[in-house]
């Protein structure tokens, strides 16, 4: 693919990660475990055996993966806190050790004039609060509020942006309905009781930080898709329906319009929410941006085996369809339907079986799919969405889950034996992007 888009002078270009998948040093200078540690020490949940005990060694080389954002020329690098680094427990004592590192890590990003986006909550809840019940504990919303505040306090006024949380359909879905990811656990009805949890924890948190005064945005991330029916059977289209339901009006109507979707909560039933007066005032409130993180549609099957989509551009090495117009039909749609804030492309990239070939990695799959996203992307910013910047998930190959080491969704190879950091052509095309898009913009304001 070969086609050029051009952005505005004001389009943010960034690259993102999260705390566990590349820090490592869990149980240095006074961390606390998080359920992610624990999930990853326990036989047989992660696939290829490994831990995130070292990662990518983040913890010990952010000057130098710093450096190599800087020579990408990107505007902003998201990043997420590890909640039980500054807060052992999730309450009660701080540790300075660990606000340290990340002081250490905005100073370093100032120096380069990075702009730094922060997610507050990226799936790593302290183990300490998960010992008291986790997020199925109402208590702690009220706890991840006060860390937001203490964020906020002391960083709000150093960094671009502060989002709640990455991907609480996550938490919620795979982490308590079909025990994929930490904590571990099977079952609906607790999974959509901490998707509430989690919707209140959000309000409450931006509350939080509202009465810190920081400069910085605040907003929340939510992994999001299309849902399409795989024919035209009744079948097949009220599972659409309900997938869309359950899933992105789930989490945006709360926020948006105050309400759960009616269509999830019937379908529900008794597994439904237990909703207190107020809760959903406190989520819906103002937020200042929206961050998406768009991969893949959802393709909805009711036959067995369910049928699949024709993979017409292929399907990435987690098996994702590429499917790039759903990235445009899915910004068109929350546009129509939500008064909605700017919003960033928060993550959006594909795991590839990159391999070193002469000491370089050509993963031109990725380029292409970088490419037909941001094409797509724009095709929905020039329809009238408010789009205002795109990161690239993710800088680096690291600790991907449940799938272990085994999965590569980095434009910088890393080989986890000796720590190297290796460009790949994609990080490379990136950098080029990018000067092609500012060359470009200043000629025509020339």
């Amino acid at each position: 693919m070969t086609d050029f888009t051009q952005f505005p002078p004001s389009f943010t270009w960034g690259v993102a990660t999260s705390a566990f998948q590349i820090e490592g040093a869990w149980n240095l200078d006074g961390k606390g475990p998080s359920i992610w540690d624990t999930f990853t020490h326990t036989p047989g949940k992660i696939i290829d055996g490994t831990t995130g005990d070292v990662a990518c060694d983040h913890y010990h080389r952010y000057p130098e993966d710093v450096a190599i954002m800087a020579g990408l020329g990107v505007d902003a690098y998201r990043f997420s806190m590890a909640w039980s680094r500054v807060q052992p427990q999730g309450k009660g004592a701080w540790n300075e050790a660990g606000w340290d590192f990340y002081d250490r890590l905005l100073k370093e990003l100032e120096s380069k004039r990075i702009d730094a986006h922060i997610t507050l909550f990226h799936w790593d809840l302290p183990q300490g609060l998960q010992d008291e019940g986790g997020w199925l504990n109402r208590d702690t919303a009220y706890h991840f509020a006060e860390y937001a505040a203490e964020v906020a306090r002391r960083f709000g006024n150093r960094v671009k942006t502060i989002a709640t949380h990455n991907e609480p359909w996550c938490t919620a879905n795979l982490g308590y309905g079909n025990a994929q990811f930490a904590p571990g656990v099977a079952d609906l009805k607790q999974s959509v009781q901490v998707s509430h949890h989690l919707v209140l924890s959000h309000g409450l948190a931006m509350s939080a930080m509202r009465k810190v005064g920081s400069t910085a945005q605040l907003g929340i991330v939510l992994n999001q898709w299309t849902a399409d029916p795989a024919t035209d059977s009744a079948a097949d289209k009220a599972a659409a329906e309900f997938e869309y339901s359950r899933s992105v009006e789930w989490f945006m109507d709360p926020i948006f319009k105050g309400k759960y979707p009616e269509l999830a909560l019937k379908v529900y039933g008794d597994n439904g929410p237990v909703v207190q007066d107020g809760d959903l005032a406190i989520a819906h409130q103002k937020i200042d941006f929206l961050g998406v993180n768009y991969y893949f549609r959802s393709f909805c099957s009711t036959e067995t085996p369910p049928r699949q989509p024709e993979f017409k551009l292929g399907k990435t090495d987690m098996g994702w369809e590429i499917y790039p117009d759903g990235l445009t039909e899915l910004l068109l749609k929350l546009n129509a339907t939500y008064e909605l804030p700017p919003i960033y492309i928060t993550e959006n990239g594909m795991a590839n079986p990159d391999s070193l070939v002469n000491g370089e990695i050509p993963d031109t799959a990725r380029i292409d799919f970088v490419q037909r996203h941001l094409k797509a992307l724009n095709d929905a910013r020039l329809q009238g969405v408010n789009i205002q910047g795109y990161f690239l998930w993710s800088l680096l190959d690291n600790f991907e889950w449940n799938s272990g080491y085994a999965k590569r969704f980095g434009i910088v190879h890393v080989d986890y034996q000796t720590q190297k950091r290796t460009p790949k052509h994609s990080a490379l095309w990136y950098r080029d992007y990018l000067i092609q898009q500012r060359a470009r913009n200043s000629a025509n304001a020339a």
